[in-house]
């Protein structure tokens, strides 16, 4: 022990250096590279505390001390910590350092001739191009770390695949810097095509300044994507972003000056420290916070709070633009919802827009048993119509579907056309009813697509039975109160036939597209404005969710399941459901009753109809739920078909299967048939009680012993098969 703490520090802090420090410069390996740049940490930390503790001792450090110690505050600077690529000075005998492609990327980076530098910036040994993006934006610090090894490894990764094999020299090759800009910027260029804008990422002219000007590009991506935290969920907000920085980033290597100062033009936020977290981030994410707080953990209505994907739809559409760069903090975007509410009307009683706050873009969730139709409506609708043209067929002449040929059946079946306008109405109000919350931030095209459709669906009602009408020379019923209205002059019959074609004119042109989806999936990609308009008809038109549809032989095999169940639910209904029933409902509404039940509530009701519409009841019920069934059954088939061929699953052969049908018996025993509950006590007095008689039989002599002894042996073996099932 030496004499004092001081000497003792001192001591300790060259054995430090000695042991750890010397004895880890010289290896090769990453592990003991990881733990030297600790322990340089570890000796600059304790030539800190030896400094201190000498202070108060009034001893003097030595200068063997001091000079090791600026050996080691060098080397803290240069060994910094480091994922995957020790990128100091002292690394290129690492292994992974050695990598032509490595090198080339690293080498790339550092190419930094011609970028202006900000006056007060201290420059240090081998900058690159992110040191440059920190220092003029203000990004942090380790963030410009990570992100330098991640380009590094996504250029190197890129660049090793090549084919055929660039040369073995630390030179980036241009396709693999392509291929990476490609992939970055894809989300980019496209949301820019989609607001009808021009892409920041502008490129100079001279040949040896576009290398460096794509790094620079990809980047600033990378480094916004890297310190947007929660924003890496809101992508377009991202492109928003650096859309404007990009711009700037334009700005500044073009050479611009600043008339005020006559230095080159800076970022709108400025290049302090961490500049872009606090005047960037910060804010938008403040805006996430506050949604979050206001959704009350979930409990409150879809309506009021905006989620990741509410905000992010903002920047769908060019109105996102009115946040400006620098983005302007009094903007609807950034209002508070409470400040929202209470400023929705001030003094005068007029809204209030300074503390207006953005509602939701596309979609308003509303709970409501409505959506039960409103989500499956083309299946709802296409099982009313086949009901009511089954219910046609069964009812006239003999109920073969080949009947349908006939003028008169076919001139009944041709109705449900007048029903299937109904059903696009209460389609079509539907939309607006549920749609009515996002009144207020619908656009005016969206809203008038809303408004037309109605319109539209109301026409197509009132001009088909007017057409229908016409179609029957002597027509009963409603047909002939229309065509009173109308005038009873004689019709065309072709006439109701050509107001169908133009009904169905658009269905006609969504079986063409489905049937070719790659026509559909270059209509709804297309940015053009022809292209746009045939599109607006049939969906809004959205950012995300464009041009995905399966290939067409994909669409085949799903078609050919779906027709193949559909005939089969529709043959079982009309022939064991709603063919079966006409006999009888007809002979029902033929009886004549005197007396009615609840007269005097339903006066006009006539024929028995109460009647029938019991009798009908469950089999309608029955009708439109049993498709579910049938799913199962077929889904079964084919899935097990498949699986067979493909030597899915357990069972791979048919020696396999034929084994299972063994156990199906008691399988089907066990889930169906209900377990007996009877007296234990009572069973094992009634198994002892057969047993002592079979004893006694079989001592029995005679045919008539033999077979009763040969029952109680059946007996007896079923009770213990019984207690091997309880037991297992």
């Amino acid at each position: 022990m030496k004499k004092s703490d001081a000497r003792e520090m001192q001591s300790f802090y060259r054995h430090y250096y000695s042991k750890y420090i010397q004895a880890l410069q010289s290896a090769a390996d990453k592990a003991d590279r990881a733990q030297l740049t600790k322990a340089y940490q570890t000796a600059n930390v304790l030539f800190e505390v030896l400094k201190a503790v000498n202070q108060t001792q009034a001893v003097e450090v030595d200068r063997e001390i001091l000079e090791t110690h600026d050996k080691v505050a060098q080397k803290t600077e240069i060994y910094l910590p480091y994922n995957i690529l020790p990128l100091d000075p002292d690394s290129a005998n690492q292994a992974i350092m050695r990598y032509p492609e490595i090198q080339a990327a690293v080498v790339a980076l550092r190419n930094t001739r011609g970028l202006p530098w900000p006056r007060e910036y201290k420059k240090k040994n081998e900058e690159d191009i992110l040191d440059w993006l920190q220092a003029m934006f203000g990004f942090q610090k380790d963030n410009v770390a990570n992100q330098r090894e991640h380009l590094i490894l996504l250029l190197a990764n890129v660049h090793i695949r090549q084919i055929p094999k660039p040369d073995q020299q630390p030179k980036l090759e241009e396709r693999a810097l392509n291929e990476v800009m490609k992939k970055l910027f894809k989300n980019y260029k496209k949301w820019c095509k989609y607001l009808d804008r021009k892409s920041s990422l502008w490129l100079p002219t001279i040949q040896q300044e576009v290398q460096q000007r794509k790094l620079l590009y990809m980047g600033l991506y990378l480094l916004i994507w890297g310190e947007a935290a929660n924003l890496r969920f809101m992508p377009e907000c991202l492109c928003y972003i650096y859309h404007h920085m990009a711009f700037e980033l334009y700005g500044m290597l073009a050479g611009n000056v600043s008339l005020m100062t006559g230095e080159n033009v800076k970022p709108a936020y400025g290049g302090d420290e961490e500049a872009f977290l606090t005047k960037v981030v910060t804010p938008i994410y403040e805006v996430i916070k506050r949604e979050a707080a206001w959704s009350k953990v979930g409990r409150s209505k879809h309506s009021q709070w905006r989620n990741y994907d509410d905000l992010n739809e903002y920047f769908w559409s060019v109105d996102c633009f009115r946040l400006g760069w620098p983005m302007r903090a009094d903007a609807d975007f950034f209002s508070h919802p409470e400040k929202s509410r209470e400023s929705e009307k001030n003094g005068d009683g007029k809204p209030s827009n300074k503390h207006r706050r953005v509602a939701k873009v596309n979609f308003v969730e509303i709970r409501s048993y409505w959506h039960v139709f409103r989500s499956f409506d083309r299946m709802w609708s296409f099982f009313i119509l086949c009901l009511q043209a089954m219910i046609i067929l069964a009812w006239n002449g003999d109920g073969n579907p080949t009947s349908v040929f006939n003028s008169d059946v076919f001139q009944k079946v041709l109705s449900v056309f007048i029903t299937a306008s109904i059903l696009k109405l209460g389609q079509a109000v539907l939309d607006v009813v549920l749609n009515w919350k996002a009144r207020e931030c619908m656009p005016f095209y969206v809203k008038l697509r809303y408004l037309l459709k109605v319109v539209s669906a109301a026409a197509w009602v009132i001009v088909l039975p007017v057409t229908y009408a016409y179609t029957s020379k002597d027509p009963a019923g409603l047909a002939q109160t229309i065509k009173g209205w109308f005038g009873n002059s004689q019709g065309s019959p072709s006439l109701f036939i050509l107001a169908v074609v133009i009904y169905l004119s658009p269905n006609m042109l969504a079986a063409v597209l489905f049937l070719f989806p790659f026509i559909r999936r270059y209509l709804e990609s297309s940015d053009y404005r022809i292209m746009m308009l045939m599109m607006w008809w049939s969906q809004p038109r959205l950012y995300v969710g464009r041009g995905m549809h399966e290939s067409t032989f994909s669409l085949f095999k799903y078609t050919t399941f779906w027709i193949l169940l559909i005939i089969t639910k529709l043959a079982f209904s009309y022939y064991l459901e709603i063919k079966p029933l006409v006999g009888p409902t007809k002979a029902i509404m033929r009886v004549h009753i005197r007396t009615y039940a609840w007269h005097e509530f339903f006066p006009q009701a006539r024929n028995n109809i109460g009647v029938v519409v019991a009798l009908w009841a469950p089999i309608i019920l029955v009708y439109f739920m049993d498709t579910q069934i049938w799913y199962a059954i077929f889904s079964t088939l084919f899935g097990g078909v498949y699986g067979a061929f493909r030597r899915l699953g357990e069972i791979r052969t048919l020696g396999m299967l034929r084994s299972r049908f063994e156990s199906l018996p008691g399988a089907f025993n066990g889930c169906l048939i209900p377990p007996e509950k009877s007296d234990p006590v009572k069973k094992k007095g009634l198994k002892a009680t057969l047993s002592r008689n079979y004893d006694a039989i079989s001592y029995s002599k005679g045919k008539e012993a033999a077979r009763f002894a040969q029952l109680w042996n059946k007996i007896i073996t079923s009770f213990r098969e019984e207690d091997l099932i309880n037991n297992r």
